[in-house]
């Protein structure tokens, strides 16, 4: 660690020597706020408002520290998920500025062998895979003595969170999230590669409902002993228990094929096949994997030969499990092609009375509109301060909307790749959250499923940088601070008005 910086001159001086933002910008910046004599607390400040550097990269400049802020191509921006052995970062490529994720083991295993080769195996064995289920790994290395993995970076949640948030999957979604990970085992296990570690957390499913498959840092790959690979344990305590019970020892292969089948039983029933625990002892417990609850109790009101399809993939005897990754997917395929199983295309809203108020010309005709169609829209915002929250919250509420309020924008997009979809409006406030939330309000535009969703993107003038990447049309529209009520009212009218609340339209 060096020096921590005590002055703006010795601050500026550090993000010149880190290349953390172009001279030019830098210079700008501190002409337009006054020059070197502003409080180094201010330099910042300035920066962060203006999106050039990020509250990660400015608190590792106070504490002078001099790495972390690059790996490889990769520029840090901020973490966005850590485990046990295992930070994950939002980055961007040095290059072409594209987004990309990076996981660097933690600094205290740099020195343990076992756990440094176990995590570059995973970035070995994901770089044999190229599917679109599979997240990319681009690159594997070291830098300044930490291991890292530059992949592909997937704008969403994984597997658990979601349940965890939102419950059990529409049925057609559900059985489509199997087919999509059956893919990705199938084009694995065709090319020597098993998982040996498919669990919901990895899982990620991204806002347009692609779910990708990663972390292969258990993996075997045919041909290869473990030895070679790693000197760490070769598959997770629940795949050797699962051994144990069905008596079919060292097959990964249809292991993994088991696996898939709870990840299917917790998207269909909102809850987990297995006991779920942290003491190695229950897991170790083979009757675990003896007493699952069948999926026909657990969730009475799936279709019987959903459940019997669940629980093919499941079953205890290796013998009368499906004997491939392949034959998974080829059996949901033909249900998906069940019209039972298509996604619906609308879904209904509470109705209430309209709200009587004083109004201005622009709410009457949002009152209307609103007593025309019978229903009350919802509206999610996505808000960081607290404050703003509760502003906009009564604002909107006073006017008769439903009101939804996150401060995850991946979330909320998220959100909105199920049905019955959560809202049928996204306002979304890059004051706080900047480029995180212009990045997945462009998303709307960019993914055919979510482009017929109406989103305001409410953002300060002083915000270049953010307004510069936004994309605006019809369906997406921006409200400048300070908001003017009679603005918001009638963008409001323009988007609801432009598309019937209530409806969605799905893929």
């Amino acid at each position: 660690m060096s020096r921590i910086p005590t002055n703006t001159s010795e601050a500026l001086s550090r993000i010149h020597d880190l290349d953390l933002v172009e001279p030019g910008i830098l210079d700008q910046v501190v002409r337009e706020i006054g020059g070197t004599g502003i409080a180094m607390e201010s330099l910042f400040q300035a920066l962060q408002r203006r999106e050039f550097l990020t509250r990660y990269q400015v608190e590792r400049l106070l504490r002078g520290e001099r790495h972390g802020f690059y790996y490889g191509k990769a520029k840090v921006l901020y973490q966005v998920g850590a485990g046990s052995f295992a930070r994950v970062y939002r980055a961007v490529d040095r290059v072409n500025n594209a987004t990309l994720a990076v996981k660097v083991l933690r600094q205290r295993y740099a020195s343990d062998k076992a756990r440094r080769n176990a995590f570059q195996r995973e970035g070995m064995t994901g770089r044999l895979l190229d599917h679109k289920n599979i997240v990319k790994i681009e690159d594997v290395g070291e830098e300044n003595g930490i291991s890292f993995l530059t992949m592909e970076f997937v704008e969403g949640q994984n597997l658990r969170e979601i349940i965890r948030l939102r419950g059990a999957f529409e049925v057609g979604r559900g059985l489509d999230l199997i087919a999509q990970v059956a893919s990705a085992l199938e084009y694995a296990h065709k090319k020597g590669v098993t998982h040996r570690d498919m669990k919901a957390s990895n899982v990620l499913v991204s806002s347009q409902g692609v779910a990708k498959l990663v972390d292969f840092g258990l993996a075997g790959v045919a041909g290869v002993s473990d030895k070679v690979l790693s000197a760490a344990q070769p598959r997770t305590l629940d795949y050797a228990t699962l051994e144990k019970a069905s008596g079919k020892p060292n097959d990964s292969t249809s292991a993994d094929i088991y696996f898939l089948g709870t990840l299917g039983y917790l998207a269909l029933a909102g809850q987990a096949a297995l006991q779920e625990s942290r003491d190695r002892a229950i897991r170790g417990n083979p009757m675990r994997f003896v007493s699952v609850v069948p999926l026909s109790q657990s969730a009475p009101y799936l279709p019987l030969e959903v459940a019997t399809f669940i629980n093919r993939i499941m079953e205890l005897d290796p013998e009368k499990r499906f004997q491939s990754a392949e034959d998974v997917r080829r059996a949901v395929d033909v249900l998906l092609k069940k019209p039972a199983y298509q996604l619906q295309s609308t879904h209904d809203v509470e109705t209430v009375e309209p709200k009587k108020q004083t109004q201005t010309k622009a709410n009457e005709g949002l009152s209307s509109q609103r007593a025309s169609s019978q229903r009350q829209p919802t509206i999610m915002l996505v808000e960081k301060s607290r404050k703003a929250q509760e502003t906009l919250r009564r604002f909107l509420q006073n006017l008769g909307y439903r009101v939804l309020l996150t401060e995850n924008p991946r979330r909320a997009l998220s959100r909105f790749g199920s049905q019955p979809r959560p809202a049928d409006c996204l306002v979304m406030s890059a004051q706080e959250l900047g480029t995180e939330v212009v990045e997945a309000f462009n998303q709307l535009s960019k993914d055919t499923f979510l482009s017929d969703i109406p989103a305001i993107l409410i953002a300060s003038p002083r915000q270049e940088s953010v307004l510069s990447t936004a994309h605006f049309d019809d369906k997406r529209r921006l409200l400048q601070i300070p908001i003017n009520s009679e603005k918001m009212i009638s963008l409001l009218i323009d988007l609801l008005g432009s598309a019937n609340p209530g409806t969605a339209v799905s893929r």
